[in-house]
């Protein structure tokens, strides 16, 4: 009886391996790394392989099926091979946009890190005695100068700054917090798994929307060790809401011999109140309050490089100083050069402008008119020569933009935009993003929001380059 033997029609068969995917794009593409044409060629053989045995991928090795693939490995390897983080043209509004890197920082900021990186500093050397130094001296003295604090302290970012003030100061025992306070940050962090990892317990007082100094006062017991509060500073509560005034808390709390701790998420030292910024926002009122410690985020309205900023009484501070946690959560030299030199322009009336941030929260509306103005005659401008005929509708309109960051959830910033309509606003906004200069805008109402608020003068242009990119990009596309 004669038998025939079974062909494998897996598909799966026909696709190459990994050293002849890489050698194959590495011929095609020499600029593209071979650590990363290894890397993408790997996953998407992976890729591949899954999806043919879900049923989801085809691959059956003709010349259309290894130019797609080949072509999918080369454009991994090249975001792969891309430096990151990459400069970005910030066009939303938005002034602390998480995504984009919060704070941008001021020359002179910058200036003082690339100072840094060039041979060696004094960051922990007393020139006067030759002796080892303060890496903090500077930055903790300017701290206390700007805030009236009796001392500051700075860690790597905020949720560093809360976890070394709950482990330092209530180890093993219960801290007060109020349920309404229990936020959730970026990333999926939640206060409640930091005050954990803290090695302190919650005691949660209240409701979601009402906490009152009476709740507060029945939760103090044996062992409480601190009463905390945490600002909601990245979503807001409207209605039937009710919380406990904060002298009030800081009373009561010195009346048991608590220490009062806030994490208030986003401080900043100058009193911004004039532009319309909320009282809470400003550090030294809070202090002002009796509250014993807070800590807010260095790159956030402070306008600096990511810190965490510990500032209060004199007792606590100094001991988180002595906790073993201060070692892993200090700053390097970078953060201290970066934060020493932002500090210095706040400590100068005259320089403080000079803090992008503080710049970008101050800018009214009349001041971004002739920024507005030189963008639309730009825009206008590049519309015309690569979309003739399109039925691009350009304005200037008044705009509003979030502060962002988890900085002030209920303040809007007005201010204008250009407005390009009457296109495929999506298309645009994904070209400007794949600009050699890329470019982030809003899309709203089938249109691209171009806010000035977060360009600087020397944007513009740039802005226009990326936009002739975009045009181009939907032209080549249809």
């Amino acid at each position: 009886m004669g038998s025939q033997r079974k062909v494998n029609s897996d598909p799966r068969r026909t696709l190459p391996s990994v050293d002849r995917l890489t050698a194959t794009v590495r011929d095609s593409s020499p600029d593209l790394p071979e650590w990363a044409v290894l890397r993408a060629a790997r996953d998407a053989l992976d890729d591949l392989r899954k999806g043919i045995s879900e049923g989801k991928s085809a691959y059956r090795g003709e010349a259309a099926d290894r130019a797609r693939l080949e072509g999918t490995v080369a454009a991994v390897a090249a975001r792969l091979a891309a430096p990151h983080p990459r400069p970005v043209i910030n066009a939303t509004g938005v002034v602390l946009h998480t995504n984009l890197g919060r704070a941008p920082l001021a020359p002179a900021a910058a200036a003082a890190v690339a100072r840094s990186l060039d041979g060696y500093s004094n960051l922990e050397l007393d020139l006067e005695t030759g002796q080892r130094g303060s890496r903090m001296g500077s930055l903790e003295a300017k701290l206390i100068a700007l805030s009236g604090a009796e001392a500051a302290h700075v860690v790597n970012n905020n949720a560093a700054a809360l976890l070394l003030a709950l482990n330092t100061l209530a180890l093993g025992r219960e801290v007060v917090v109020s349920r309404g306070e229990l936020v959730e940050i970026g990333g999926s962090f939640r206060v409640p798994a930091i005050m954990e990892r803290a090695g302190v317990r919650l005691a949660e007082i209240g409701t979601t929307n009402r906490t009152h100094l009476a709740d507060y006062e029945a939760a103090i017991g044996p062992e409480t060790a601190l009463l905390l509060k945490v600002h909601r500073s990245n979503f807001e509560q409207r209605g039937f809401v009710a919380e406990a005034d904060v002298a009030e808390i800081a009373r009561l709390a010195h009346a048991h011999g608590l220490p009062f701790v806030e994490d208030l998420g986003s401080g900043t030292l100058l009193d911004l109140s004039s532009e319309g910024l909320p009282d809470d926002a400003f550090a030294p009122s809070r202090l002002a309050l009796g509250i014993d410690v807070i800590c807010f985020s260095g790159d956030k309205l402070l306008g600096g490089p990511q810190a965490g900023i510990l500032l209060g009484r004199r007792e606590p501070i100094q001991a988180m100083k002595k906790n073993p946690l201060a070692r892993a959560l200090r700053v390097d030299k970078l953060t201290v050069a970066a934060l020493d030199a932002t500090l210095d322009l706040m400590l100068d009336p005259a320089r403080v402008r000079e803090i992008p941030t503080v710049e970008g929260l101050r800018a009214g509306t009349a001041a971004l008119e002739p920024r507005a103005a030189r963008l639309e005659e730009i825009v206008s401008r590049v519309v015309a020569a690569h979309a003739a005929g399109a039925p691009f509708e350009i304005r200037v309109a008044p705009t509003e933009a979030a502060v962002g960051g988890g900085s002030l959830p209920e303040h809007r910033l007005a201010g204008l935009a250009v407005v390009l309509e009457g296109g495929a606003a999506h298309a645009v906004a994904e070209g400007l993003r794949g600009a050699p200069s890329p470019v982030l805008a809003r899309v709203r109402d089938d249109a691209v929001w171009l806010d000035v608020r977060t360009l600087r003068d020397a944007d513009l242009e740039h802005v226009g380059e990326a936009l002739a990119f975009a045009l181009d990009a939907s032209v080549e596309t249809d």
